[in-house]
């Protein structure tokens, strides 16, 4: 299935625009070394691991294709943020190695600034869409190829790009206290990430835990 751009959303329209611009200007082969994806010179594609699903990306088109056919949603093919998030990890992002510590929203540079949004678009979304449900959101982290760790009432670490990755993180709801959450980040994010676009990662993750 090629790539189709939303035409709903002018504000994410623009920016994805003025990315596939830049991408036609980029070097492949600069771009395969810098972030480890493999780039196959004569079909002109690289091979890209998003959320668990693994995609063929065209050069200098940007069409793509998913080759997990097993998965009935694949959020690459969806949503311009989920595209933005690629080409900008394509032009901008690196490999990077954790140290295996992860941060807070707030530990990460400007975090703070932009807290606010990340806790009303992100945590609070998490909160109140799984917090009653964690049944449900323990088998869509599965489907999505999560992993379980020990910390909350639920919690489960993924990765958005090889080797980056982000733990969701539940306490349940009672008659006294609503649900809540907290979301984590694996220390090298900072080296490939502004605080910003982790906002979007999560709120990519989130959209796809519920179409799933």
């Amino acid at each position: 299935m090629a790539m189709e751009i939303e035409k709903n959303n002018n504000k994410e329209l623009v920016p994805l625009e003025h990315y596939l611009e830049e991408y036609k200007k980029a070097d492949p082969e600069e771009i395969s070394v810098r972030t480890g994806f493999a780039y196959d010179s004569e079909r002109k594609v690289f091979t890209v691991t998003f959320l668990h699903r693994i995609y063929e990306i065209s050069f200098p088109d940007f069409e793509i294709i998913c080759l997990d056919e097993k998965y009935e949603y694949s959020p690459l093919l969806e949503t311009n943020p989920a595209k933005i998030l690629m080409v900008r990890f394509l032009l901008e992002g690196a490999q990077a190695v954790s140290t295996g510590k992860f941060l807070t929203y707030r530990e990460v540079p400007w975090g703070e600034v932009y807290y606010r949004q990340f806790n009303g678009r992100c945590m609070m979304r998490l909160a109140f869409s799984y917090g009653n449900k964690l049944e449900a959101f323990a088998q869509a982290m599965k489907t999505m190829g999560a992993i379980p760790v020990k910390a909350g009432d639920s919690g489960f670490q993924f990765e958005i790009f090889p080797g980056y990755f982000v733990q969701f993180l539940l306490w349940a709801g009672d008659e006294e206290f609503p649900p809540s959450s907290q979301i984590l980040f694996s220390d090298n994010f900072t080296a490939a990430f502004h605080a910003e676009d982790l906002v979007v990662v999560c709120d990519v993750a989130i959209g796809t835990l519920k179409k799933l």
